[in-house]
């Protein structure tokens, strides 16, 4: 999926290069990736949900450090 989206920003920034302005490039170089980032964001997701889960199960079967024992 990576080696798509580093296609796209290559393909965005050529477009971007191409501008016949700096304004234009920039906004066409944005115009092209941001609505990426959100699908790449959107993708992502499950994952971030799965490793979320994984470390709350991790911190719930870790016992609790004991405190010093005072004299």
């Amino acid at each position: 999926m990576y080696i798509a989206a580093i296609a796209w920003i290559y393909v965005a920034l050529m477009a971007a290069v191409g501008a016949q302005s700096v304004v234009g490039g920039v906004m066409t170089f944005l115009g092209f990736t941001l609505p990426l980032a959100l699908v790449l964001w959107l993708a992502g997701t499950g994952a971030r949900r799965r490793r979320r889960a994984e470390r709350e199960t991790q911190e719930a079967l870790t016992p609790p450090d004991d405190p010093p024992q005072s004299r």
